[in-house]
Parts: C-alpha cells; structure tokens; sequence
C-alpha cells in the first residue's frame, strides 16, 4: 500500500481525504506525525498554495506529497472569501480564528443580501508531488455550486458547511450524510480527478 504524506494541519481535511483514498491502496498520513510545521500560504490563488504546501512536505517528509488548497467564493462578495476562507474573520478575532469566527462573519457581510444573489461556490485543488523537485505535479480542481443560507444548519463537516445550502437537497452540506457529501463536494470532485490521474500515471510508467 502506497503511502503519501497530507499536507494540512486541518484535520476535518485528513479525516475527508483519509476516507475517500482508503479503497485506492493509498495510506494518508498527516503532516503532523512527521513534526512538519506550517508554511506560509503567500499565493494569491488556490493553485499556488497547493504547490507550496506539496513542496514543502515533500521536502521535509520524502515521501510523495498531497496537498489541498481550497475556499469559499461569494459572488455577492466578489470572490470573497476566497483564499482567506480559513482566515477571513482574522481582522476581528486575531491569529486564533476559527470555523464559527469566520462563518459569522460571512453571515454579518451577508445580511442585507436577498437570497436570490446569495450564490457561492466551494474550491478545492489537489496537488500531487512525487518529490519536492516534481517539475510536473498532478493538478485538480473541484467546484461545488450552492449559495449561502442565512443562518447555521447542521453538526457535520467543518469550516462553511453550516452555511453552504444545497437548494435541490433543501440542506446545508453540514446536514448531509457523510458518503453523499464526497460524492458531490469539491473535495470528492478533485480527489475523484486525482484518482484517475494517478492510475493513468502508473499504467504509463
């Protein structure tokens, strides 16, 4: 069984990857059973902070390297949060931010919003680095449509899932069944690429 290292510290991230890579023979072992520490995100897209985060645990690790850049983009919030989903309500609660902190914080910029221009999308990339030197890392992208509810719904997932409304399962992606939330999310979208990338990779090798 192949074993990769996952670069994120956010375990609701490891937990998700960890369960949808389980039936492909490949072990997801966080960063943080290596000591690696976090590194500075200084990408300005979701793509760029991928690579950095790859690289880095490749190079500290030497083990090949997932890693997921993803976020949040509000159409009434031109693009907002976006690749400060993590760290959106920082200006108001310091470096400690957290899920709640930042959800709140969308729900406030949101409230004079009609429901109908309330739209948003999640983004997930996926990057796959052999190596820290990998000159071509498997890229992925994922996009989940759904707009955002006016108040919290739900106890599953992490980060906006209390506030991501699914219009035609009439819940947010927090109140969605574990197995059915990888199949339509973001996440489940790339990783389904990476899966398929990384199979086609070895059959050419």
């Amino acid at each position: 069984m192949s074993k990769v290292v996952l670069a994120t510290g956010n375990q609701g991230k490891v937990n998700e990857l960890a369960a949808l890579l389980s039936d492909h023979n490949i072990t997801v072992v966080p960063q943080s059973e290596f000591n690696v520490s976090d590194v500075a995100e200084t990408g300005t897209t979701f793509v760029e902070n991928a690579i950095i985060k790859a690289r880095h645990a490749a190079k500290i690790t030497g083990l090949p390297a997932i890693a997921d850049d993803s976020g949040l983009e509000v159409d009434a919030l031109n693009g907002a949060p976006g690749v400060y989903s993590a760290r959106y309500a920082i200006d108001i609660s310091g470096e400690n931010v957290t899920d709640d902190d930042n959800t709140n914080k969308l729900l406030d910029e949101l409230s004079e919003v009609a429901n109908p221009n309330r739209t948003a999308r999640f983004h997930c990339v996926l990057v796959y680095m052999k190596h820290e030197h990998d000159p071509t890392p498997i890229i992925c992208h994922g996009v989940w449509q759904g707009s955002i509810s006016n108040e919290k719904h739900g106890e599953q997932g992490f980060g906006y899932d209390p506030v991501f409304w699914q219009a035609s399962l009439n819940m947010t992606s927090a109140q969605l069944p574990r197995d059915i939330k990888n199949k339509l999310s973001h996440r489940g979208q790339a990783l389904a690429q990476l899966v398929e990338k990384l199979s086609a990779a070895k059959v050419n090798a």
